[in-house]
């Protein structure tokens, strides 16, 4: 997805306005929905600094904005054709269904990339079994990798989340 629409994205989750979020980021007076609407429309593409604040106003990671171009299903076939060349994505199937998996013989890359589906598996039974709303859910995928610390820290303070 292009990064306009992620800004309008989590800019519409806050509630805000392109005028609020450009006063706030520090855009003066007409200027600052102007130049939000630039971003939306991909007439301009903010700096990562301006991201990075972007992010923190919109309480989410700045990855989470500045996702892989994957606007079109030809898009999104491309980016995960290059997860399988670069981190051993594979397709398959099971029970008659396609699915995707981790390639075990990448070593290392596959302990990494399996701790991190691990967890994003552990987030969706937790919404599935209705332990978490899915604002909850969606606020762990927009923070992440920040939300894997925050609950990290949650369970060695508690033990138990």
């Amino acid at each position: 997805m292009a990064i306009g629409k992620r800004i309008r994205f989590f800019r519409n989750r806050k509630g805000m306005t392109q005028k609020q979020l450009g006063e706030i980021l520090g855009f003066l007076g007409k200027t600052s929905d102007v130049r939000m609407a630039q971003y939306e429309s991909e007439a301009r593409t903010p700096k990562q600094d301006l991201v990075k604040e972007m992010a923190r106003i919109l309480d989410v990671s700045p990855r989470a904005i500045t996702v892989p171009e994957i606007d079109s299903y030809i898009g999104l076939i491309h980016t995960l054709f290059a997860l399988e060349d670069m981190y051993g994505l594979k397709i398959g199937e099971i029970d008659g269904e396609v699915c995707l998996r981790l390639d075990k013989s990448t070593g290392s890359t596959y302990s990494t990339m399996f701790d991190m589906f691990h967890a994003w598996q552990e987030q969706a039974a937790r919404l599935e079994r209705g332990e978490i709303t899915k604002e909850e859910y969606d606020q762990w995928r927009y923070k992440y990798p920040d939300s894997i610390t925050l609950n990290s820290r949650k369970e060695n303070k508690n033990g138990n989340y």
